[in-house]
């Protein structure tokens, strides 16, 4: 017997299963605190705009950004070898979406 395991990004908002190459993964802090929320892009434009007032009014603060993944960077993982050297190591992972902090340390440990 197969077993197939599927898994899903799903807007946080309000339940809006995302296919591969739509909504987005937005970082954003409050109080001290990150936070992660994957959106829809029309969710995403709305944040942005709830926050514009905010963000026009304040000052960027100095110090560590928030941690948390992102899209693409300049010190990003290249989450396909990250997914393939898992599947490759006996480790369960998806094709798409978010890669298990577990998987990620074992493979910064290993490489």
């Amino acid at each position: 017997m197969a077993r197939k395991i599927v898994h899903q990004l799903v807007d946080d908002l309000d339940g809006t299963v995302l296919e591969p190459g739509e909504g987005e993964s937005v970082i954003f802090a409050v109080d001290g605190r990150s936070y992660e929320i994957d959106l829809t892009e029309k969710h995403a434009n709305d944040l942005r705009d709830a926050l514009a007032p905010y963000i026009s009014a304040g000052r960027r603060a100095t110090g560590a950004a928030p941690k948390g993944p992102r899209r693409r960077g300049a010190n990003s993982r290249d989450l396909g070898a990250v997914r393939a050297w898992a599947k490759e190591n006996g480790y369960t992972v998806s094709d798409r979406g978010r890669v298990p902090a577990t998987i990620l340390e074992a493979y910064d440990a290993a490489n």
